[in-house]
């Protein structure tokens, strides 16, 4: 049986004295059952789906481990089990479902995972208002499964919809398949109520747009538990759509593309579903289109007459850039395998390496960035694939999803590394920024400095002043210590 207690990056670890009374006096907070140092625990929750993970389970490592897992039930047990490891100065990594894919709830320090999927209910549906108020441990899937039984959408569907929470989503900005209608989880929040390192718990006001100063819980949203926890939000929600209107079209250039969804944003257009891809990517996904045209899907979806006139503005712009009609069965079978990744795992275990990066670009460097990082990640050796399509649009832009594959033999960790920093520094040589929606978690800290300058210093100053003791999810968002991961 393969050992998976080694760990790789871990370096340091809380005495385990320390961690023992802490144990004993959680278990007062929370009682005996929601306090755990199992190994089953520990190892549930010490990784998420960062593709260096699984190299390391396959060769019977793991990053890190923490040393006690503990499962709050509500906010006043947050704060009074973060009050405590502040007293204490023992780290604290928060832990949702693991979904993330760079690294984010690797327990660095070792101390305490705080998994909070037992705080997990809709507390309140305000109808008049179109707002629910929801627990961050909430699965996503059955998050909007409930306000569908009540006639609304969250309008939020990430692929990681059923194996993520709200919390998660909140942590490093989500995006979901759906967000040129719906938006973002940052234009889905009304407020935040959040818990600081030393338990004192806040909240913002529910209320539209307000102008009383900065906001300081909607400060935590994309934090990553470096600031503090996330324990519940009131969200925008919206009634079901009363129409939906599926179409697909096929371009000779990714560029002609990339044209009519700029002009039918510019018209004032919002389609929920807006997925251009590239030639390859139409191969790989629509067979039947085959790979020598680029694919556009669409989904038109609200009231009705507002469908309706929506479809009639991008159908002009779509035509008007040589768009060829390819009907609404290719949206269906997008609909119906959207969740699905069993191609990655088969690849996987193949022994290919593979990873998708998401960055975001305005109009003007949109094709050019693709282009770049096509080019750059082809150059480094091993590489078989390297694929993009834009997945997000907004008036100014969108966001550029790019998939690589290669097969570099015993070196993958080396080649993964080489994979990354190929792609960022093509991304920041053409103006993009370097993450839509997955976040920074571990991995990516090592180009946070050159997405924000001067800015990282007042990011750290924010960090110190929330979090003096440096107990919360260290090492992540580029803040610390992400240079012994590159090494």
């Amino acid at each position: 049986m393969v050992d998976l207690m080694r760990t790789v990056l871990q370096k340091v670890q809380v005495e385990q004295t320390l961690i023992d009374q802490y144990a004993r006096e959680a278990a007062k907070i929370v009682g005996e059952d929601n306090v755990s140092v199992n190994r089953a625990d520990l190892l549930a929750t010490c990784r998420d789906y960062w593709p260096v993970n699984n190299v390391w389970m396959v060769e019977g490592a793991v990053p890190a481990l923490p040393q006690l897992v503990v499962w709050p039930q509500n906010t006043s047990e947050v704060s009074r089990l973060l009050a405590l490891a502040n007293a204490k100065k023992i780290p604290v990594t928060p832990f949702g479902e693991g979904s993330g894919a760079l690294g984010g709830v690797v327990p660095l320090k070792g101390g305490i995972t705080m998994d909070l999927k037992r705080i997990n209910k809709i507390r309140f549906i305000d109808h008049e208002n179109l707002m629910v108020t929801v627990d961050c441990g909430m699965n996503g899937a059955l998050y909007e499964e409930e306000l569908n039984r009540a006639g609304y959408t969250g309008g939020h569907f990430p692929q990681s919809l059923r194996c993520s929470t709200v919390g998660g989503w909140l942590s490093c900005r989500a995006a979901g398949q759906f967000s040129t209608r719906y938006g973002k989880i940052e234009d889905m929040v009304v407020s935040l109520e959040a818990v600081l390192p030393d338990g004192t718990v806040f909240s913002g006001r529910s209320v539209p747009r307000t102008a009383t100063g900065p906001r300081v819980d909607h400060l935590m949203l994309g934090s990553e538990g470096t600031l503090g926890i996330i324990t519940s939000a009131a969200l925008r929600i919206w009634p079901l759509p009363g129409k939906r209107h599926l179409a697909s079209y096929t371009f000779e250039r990714l560029e002609d593309g990339l044209e009519a969804i700029r002009l039918f944003m510019r018209a004032g257009t919002r389609p929920a579903v807006v997925r251009l891809y590239d030639a390859q990517e139409t191969g790989n996904h629509f067979p039947e289109l085959g790979d020598k045209r680029c694919a556009l899907i669409l989904i038109i979806e609200g009231s009705a007459k507002i469908v309706d006139a929506e479809t009639s503005v991008i159908e002009d712009c779509v035509t008007g850039q040589g768009g060829l009609d390819e009907g609404a069965e290719h949206v269906e079978h997008w609909l119906e395998k959207r969740f699905n990744i069993g191609v990655a795992s088969m690849l996987f275990q193949k022994g290919a390496v593979l990873d998708t990066i998401e960055v975001t670009t305005n109009w003007h460097n949109a094709h050019s960035t693709y282009l770049a990082m096509q080019q750059a990640l082809l150059a480094v050796e091993g590489t078989m694939l390297a694929s993009g399509h834009y997945s997000h649009v907004y008036p100014e832009g969108a966001a550029l999803y790019v998939t690589m594959v290669g097969f570099p033999g015993d070196h993958k960790l080396a080649y993964y590394k080489n994979l990354w920093q190929a792609a960022m520094e093509a991304a920041i040589t053409e103006g993009a920024a370097i993450s839509h929606h997955h976040g920074v978690g571990l991995h990516r800290g090592l180009w946070m400095a050159e997405e924000h300058g001067s800015g990282m210093d007042v990011l750290r100053k924010i960090k110190a002043a929330f979090d003096p003791h440096g107990i919360m999810n260290p090492g992540k968002l580029g803040l610390e210590e992400v240079q012994e991961w590159q090494k």
